[in-house]
């Protein structure tokens, strides 16, 4: 059974409407998920105090595709907008974006007016979550904003058993591979999903469909999952604790999110196949014990840095061929060997997950694979059994709110 419940939300210049899917159990419980917060990511720049946006259902829409090479000017003189006028929308959104950056593979929306004599509105997508909107108010002026795309959002629960690969579950589940990427990088500090899962192993999540004019666009987060690997539970839920500690906790509120990252490659580059490919080295030579894991990919694929840190070596090395090398503190240092080319260079600073080269088969290597090595105290240590601290847990004083939603999430789960 489903109940549809709807809110809305007012912020600063207007109201949208988001309609949530809530799943209700057999035996009648309710659940209440309370995850728009965790929607509202930056502040929008307001439209005129005295005029509302309002999400409309039906309107005299003309859709202006973009293609390489087209500018807004010309896109607005093929539409035979009088020049004035592309001048006004083009000088209003200037303060809050420059339409001079709309990008090929967008559109420019016009909405006119009941006649479509002239235009009352322009709005704009510039990512997946922020629009601007150019609107014409009621002294003839445009006013412009930018503000959160008015998805209307749904809650979509999908799980799958692991034959092949998580991404072939997914296939078989008709679950967007965008979704189960999304799911994946929520375990992306606990789960290395080229090396650990296994045939037989189980997931399930809760997220978020979004949706536009009736169709279905995109998902969006993720709230909670759990992937049972090996027979053993991992779980995560999406918590926002205050601005600087928003992120995936697992139940008991600590932080899923670590120093490191479990693979140097991402989950949408080794989830199609590559798995066959992988393989664990682990050698040892006279002088100190070795560990390694070479990640097979094709050729070109992006190799991102576990953790961060600064570039203390980006040059060929002999037999590692290609190799950057990073210092993340006083302790540990990790190593990226047989790349194609680089993305850093030495000195450099880097974050978590920045790409830093691409898979290649330079150096003594058979084949384009990343040769990957992490160092403790200078002494080269197997990276798949460090274990490592997790970020910062759920304070005291905020678990039992935690624990309230997270009780909710597993509802879902069921």
């Amino acid at each position: 059974m489903f109940k549809f419940i709807h809110k809305k939300i007012r912020f600063s210049g207007g109201l949208i409407v988001i309609t949530a899917l809530i799943l209700v159990t057999t035996l009648g419980v309710r659940l209440s998920f309370k995850f728009l917060n965790a929607q509202t990511k930056k502040d929008v720049v307001p439209l005129n105090q005295a005029q509302d946006i309002e999400t409309e259902l039906a309107e005299n829409k003309k859709s202006l595709e973009i293609n390489t090479g087209d500018t807004y000017g010309r896109l607005l003189s093929e539409a035979k907008i009088e020049t004035s006028t592309a001048e006004a929308i083009f000088k209003a959104a200037a303060p809050v974006y420059g339409l001079e950056k709309i990008r090929a593979g967008h559109a420019l929306e016009l909405i006119y007016n009941d006649d479509w004599s002239e235009p009352k509105k322009l709005v704009y997508k510039i990512d997946s979550e922020d629009e601007v909107a150019v609107i014409k108010n009621e002294t003839g002026a445009w006013d412009a904003a930018v503000r959160s795309i008015p998805y209307e959002v749904k809650l979509a629960v999908k799980s799958g058993e692991v034959r092949t690969s998580m991404y072939a579950a997914a296939q078989e589940n008709d679950i967007d591979e965008r979704a189960i990427i999304a799911l994946a990088d929520a375990f992306q500090w606990t789960i290395d999903f080229a090396l650990d899962p296994r045939a037989g192993d189980t997931f399930k999540f809760v997220y978020e469909e979004r949706y536009l004019d009736g169709k279905y666009i995109m998902p969006g987060q993720v709230f909670a999952g759990i992937y049972i690997n090996d027979g053993k539970p991992y779980d995560v839920y999406y918590f926002s604790e205050d601005k600087d500690n928003t992120g995936y906790f697992d139940g008991a509120g600590n932080s899923a999110q670590k120093m490191f990252l479990k693979s140097p490659v991402a989950f949408k580059y080794i989830s199609s196949g590559y798995t066959t490919g992988l393989r664990y080295v682990e050698a040892f030579n006279v002088s100190t014990g070795h560990r390694a894991v070479d990640y097979a990919a094709t050729y070109g694929t992006p190799i991102r840095a576990v953790g961060d840190g600064t570039v203390i070596f980006a040059a060929y090395n002999g037999a590692y061929g290609n190799m950057v090398k990073i210092q993340h503190n006083g302790t540990y240092t990790t190593q990226y060997g047989h790349m194609s080319k680089f993305a850093v260079k030495k000195g450099a600073k880097v974050k978590q997950g920045q790409t830093i080269g691409y898979v290649g088969s330079t150096g003594f290597s058979t084949g384009p694979h990343l040769h990957f090595e992490m160092l403790k105290n200078g002494v080269k240590v197997n990276p798949l059994k460090e274990i490592l601290p997790p970020g910062q847990a759920v304070r005291a004083e905020n678990k039992e709110r935690f624990a309230a939603e997270a009780q909710r999430w597993r509802e879902a789960l069921k």
